[in-house]
């Protein structure tokens, strides 16, 4: 008797297009969103950047957002790009020019750029904000540590204060202390970054604060502040 033959099993690329490209479950206008989408992050990787800059026009933000993670792959995303999109795009729009904006290089990325991520700081959109601290983290940008420490002082979302006090820590500009010492009686996630931050800072009040934090009723605060404390002590 022969064996009954196995069933054919589904490769990964065939199961996603199956999931992303249902007609029972997407409306055309989708479906078409989601083929340009796709086109244009396989320009990033294929090094089409007409394609890639094209998507930057196009009617879906998914699609405008693509576009500019691909171009910032290949090396081409310029400041006009993103503070176009910042200043004029919609939620995920915004949310990708500031997380692709560490890959702008050339004329304004030092001067422009950094202003105009700044501003993002008042985004009603909490993850725009938390994108663009974690950038003038990254880039050191001193110009921004008083809006910074206004976030991480007065900002209603805790992933906001969060990220600008590790901006604050990254920078260890001396105007942004007080920020990163108010953070130390936040919520814990605030708490956590904020232990971590002192040690950016050189300052009588940091060692104070670091045993204060070594007593913290969170084990990830008193965790970091005593690694801090032994540091100093080696």
């Amino acid at each position: 008797m022969a064996a009954a033959s196995r069933p054919a099993v589904a490769s990964k690329s065939d199961i996603l297009r199956s999931v992303t490209a249902d007609p029972a479950t997407e409306p055309p206008a989708r479906r078409r969103a989601a083929l340009r989408r796709r086109r244009v992050v396989a320009a990033g990787h294929s090094g089409n950047e007409p394609l890639a800059r094209r998507g930057l026009a196009d009617a879906d933000p998914d699609v405008q957002a693509a576009a500019l993670g691909a171009l910032a792959r290949l090396g081409t995303l310029t400041v006009a790009d993103v503070t176009t999109a910042l200043a004029a795009g919609p939620d995920p729009v915004r949310r990708r020019a500031v997380d692709a904006a560490l890959a702008v290089r050339g004329a304004g990325s030092r001067s422009v750029l950094p202003a105009a991520v700044a501003g993002a700081l008042g985004d009603p959109d909490a993850l725009v904000v938390v994108g663009a601290a974690w950038y003038l983290g990254e880039r050191r940008v001193k110009a921004a540590v008083a809006a910074l420490s206004s976030v991480a002082s007065t900002h209603d979302d805790v992933r906001c204060r969060e990220a600008a006090v590790a901006a604050l820590g990254a920078i260890g500009d001396p105007a942004g202390l007080t920020a990163v010492l108010a953070g130390l009686d936040d919520k814990p996630t605030v708490r956590r970054r904020a232990s971590v931050a002192l040690a950016g800072f050189d300052d009588p009040r940091v060692e104070p604060a670091l045993r204060r934090s070594a007593e913290d009723r969170d084990w990830q605060v008193r965790q970091a502040a005593a690694e801090l404390l032994a540091q100093d002590v080696t």
